[in-house]
């Protein structure tokens, strides 16, 4: 017979064993039925969340259980700008040479968005559009992004937003096409998956989604899970909407907001989006 001292050490050990797949389970709770099924025949469930408000880590892409590590095969789609041709002629508004240099000549709309300084969780949106030989602006919105700023060499869960020039690809969210013209995927799960990872007040957060191709295979719905890069360098950084905020790694905005993105964003133009702190961009 076990004595009671015997007893309490047991148990105590068995509870951090189980620690790391209580956490596991926490992070990545799936909704509707969703699941993969790993090597051993059991099934890990996996959550479509967004990039914030986490301790465990970016959510947006979908848990795996072996996470996806990156090779020279797959370093394209990890999400650089990955121009095809020359630096375009004339420089983006509030972009200095180093950034100007990673938007292709072929490309004809770039959104900029951007924050005072590398550790604010809010800044601005500007859409531009190359008109007539010059960059013109659209439009401007107010933006959250990652709550501990912004970082070029970002981790998976740091809470930090990566800066770079990187493509948009492919949108989706819960609620139907409202109109664009990039691929759209639409995923009943999204809003019990919100609810799962972050309560009910959630649960309109995906209703629109642009995946940020930072980290992940474009041509892919935006909760796709593959990671390029590998699982430490964080994924599913996106546009969605904004809970008032700082983010874990995706940039927020209104509703209206990102519908209007939606409606005239072209991927004809070959769209970038710029992002990071003001003086970072400027270099």
């Amino acid at each position: 017979m076990l004595s009671g001292g015997t007893k309490r050490a047991r148990s105590l050990a068995l509870a951090v064993l189980a620690l790391p797949l209580t956490l596991t389970l926490t992070s990545c709770a799936t909704s509707a039925g969703s699941s993969d099924e790993d090597s051993s025949g059991l099934h890990a469930t996996s959550v479509a969340g967004p990039a914030q408000q986490s301790s465990y880590g970016d959510f947006a892409a979908p848990a795996q259980s072996v996470p996806a590590t990156g090779n020279a095969e797959n370093a394209e789609d990890a999400g650089s700008s990955a121009s095809t041709g020359p630096a375009h002629s004339v420089s983006v508004p509030g972009l200095g040479s180093e950034f100007s240099a990673q938007i292709p000549e072929e490309t004809s709309q770039v959104i900029v968005t951007s924050s005072p300084d590398a550790k604010s969780d809010s800044g601005t949106l500007s859409f531009y559009e190359f008109t007539d030989e010059k960059w013109k602006k659209l439009k401007t919105f107010d933006t959250h992004n990652g709550s501990n700023g912004w970082l070029a060499d970002r981790r998976e869960g740091d809470k930090t937003t990566p800066i770079g020039v990187f493509t948009l690809s492919d949108a989706g969210g819960y609620k139907a096409d409202p109109g664009t013209k990039l691929p759209y995927t639409q995923d009943d799960r999204l809003p019990s998956s919100a609810n799962v990872a972050y309560g009910a007040d959630y649960e309109s957060v995906f209703d629109y989604i642009i995946a940020i191709d930072y980290n992940r295979a474009t041509g892919k719905a935006p909760t796709d899970k593959t990671r390029p890069m590998g699982w430490d360098k964080g994924g599913g950084i996106w546009l969605h909407l904004d809970h008032d905020s700082g983010t874990n790694g995706c940039v927020t905005l209104k509703e209206k907001d990102l519908k209007w993105i939606l409606e005239n964003i072209d991927p004809e133009a070959h769209p970038r989006i710029a992002m990071g702190p003001e003086a970072e961009l400027k270099k």
